[in-house]
């Protein structure tokens, strides 16, 4: 399942619900004032009689917030100036996985790795022939001169019938290139398999391939 995550070096994010709240607040009055003028209007009119009720029930500001951070958490947060901004990118899609153990012989190996992420969640999927992990818990970090890192853990499940692979417990750490279609980085195991190596992503689709 999708797990929170951490933003590092970005918008403080709980300032996103505080923005959210005043335009909540002030759509909401605006929304009352232009129905009372309506109503007033259709009143002067003699249309008073016929004024639906519906008319007459008040948007609140708490429906109206809860429909702005939907949009915002599943849709808006994605915009590429808006990202840009709020220093959180959309890693979200496929990614083509070439990685290379360094210990044990130093084996290469191919994977896919999915990403599911949204404004509050994320989590990172990798499949390979032997075996399945997904992220526990993840940070997104900012930096100026590199750009952006993700460092995630996860538990990995070997797939039934390999019986040499044991699962395991690990982290990795990636840093995504500026236009967010590849990324490098490292993996460490432990706690049952204890090997190390490189990560390198391709994209998919979008403006990769």
């Amino acid at each position: 399942m999708e797990h929170e995550y951490s933003v590092l070096g970005g918008l403080n994010r709980a300032a996103i619900g505080r923005y959210l709240s005043i335009a909540a607040s002030a759509i909401a009055a605006g929304l009352g004032s232009l129905a009372l003028w309506l109503i007033d209007l259709a009143k002067k009119l003699g249309l008073g009689d016929h004024v639906p009720g519906l008319v007459m029930w008040p948007l609140t500001a708490g429906l109206i917030y809860m429909a702005l951070y939907w949009l915002f958490e599943s849709r808006i947060w994605k915009w590429s100036k808006l990202a840009n901004l709020l220093k959180v990118p959309d890693l979200s899609g496929t990614w083509d996985c070439k990685g290379q153990t360094l210990s044990e012989g130093g084996s290469p190996w191919a994977g896919e790795v999915t990403i599911v992420q949204s404004w509050d969640k994320l989590r990172v999927r990798l499949k390979t022939g032997q075996s399945r992990s997904s992220s526990v818990a993840a940070a997104l970090v900012y930096d100026q001169a590199d750009g952006f890192r993700l460092l995630y853990n996860y538990k990995n499940e070997p797939r039934i019938g390999e019986a040499n692979l044991k699962g395991h417990r690990g982290s990795a750490e990636l840093t995504f290139s500026s236009d967010l279609q590849s990324a490098e980085g490292e993996y460490f195991n432990g706690h049952g398999r204890y090997t190390f190596g490189t990560l390198k992503l391709i994209r998919r689709g979008k403006n990769g391939t």
